[in-house]
């Protein structure tokens, strides 16, 4: 995953925390873009989740299997034909959709193969980045996204409020959003002040 929220009180990440908030204990999660699995642990210790994970880099895969996770190496943008309808209770898509090749078809995909999607994106319509693009005239480069122009991971630029207007769109249902700065939950002016946002999805 390439862009990492401050964490919150030293511990564990900001979005993390917001997105163990909306899954319910004992649930069964499906991670897409995994990592080194850092929030199926948490996860697992805070919900109770029965999970399992997809992730492309070998190297966080042996970090997964480190920690005790089921890591299976996929590329998510190759659909997930393996699972059938309803598979699990949460798929969740934290700093992923944005670097997928297909994101129409993976969310769609991720809404099949669980009850509820939840996804996690950087918001490119940060106040600190508008800045940097309005007055520096350069491309943004934040402490939620770290990454140059030309080693960036991202394939997909978008803000709050491009995701919701999406979802609109697509008929997609937001039951909860939540949304963080550096170091703290947003309530005000999100698509200007959050850098992150989460969102609990279900079809309608």
């Amino acid at each position: 995953m390439a862009d990492v929220p401050h964490k919150l009180n030293g511990n564990s990440r900001i979005d993390h925390q917001l997105i163990v908030e909306m899954v319910k204990p004992g649930s069964a999660v499906l991670d897409l873009g995994c990592g080194t699995g850092e929030l199926l642990s948490l996860l697992v210790r805070q919900r109770d989740i029965k999970g399992q994970g997809i992730e492309i880099d070998d190297r966080a895969i042996f970090e997964c299997v480190a920690k005790g996770l089921s890591v299976f190496h996929d590329d998510i943008d190759s659909g997930l034909s393996e699972y059938g309808d309803r598979s699990f209770d949460y798929v969740i898509m934290n700093q992923s959709l944005q670097q997928v090749k297909q994101p129409d078809t993976v969310l769609k995909e991720a809404l099949r193969v669980g009850e509820r999607a939840i996804v996690g994106i950087p918001n490119f319509a940060h106040i600190v980045s508008r800045f940097q693009i309005f007055f520096q005239g350069r491309a943004p480069v934040t402490e939620s996204l770290p990454h140059e122009w030309y080693d960036t991971p991202n394939l997909h630029f978008l803000s709050i409020d491009d995701f919701i207007r999406y979802c609109r769109t697509r008929g997609i249902l937001i039951e909860n959003a939540r949304f963080a700065g550096a170091r703290r939950p947003v309530g005000t002016f999100p698509n200007l002040l959050a850098r992150t946002a989460v969102f609990s999805l279900r079809k309608v």
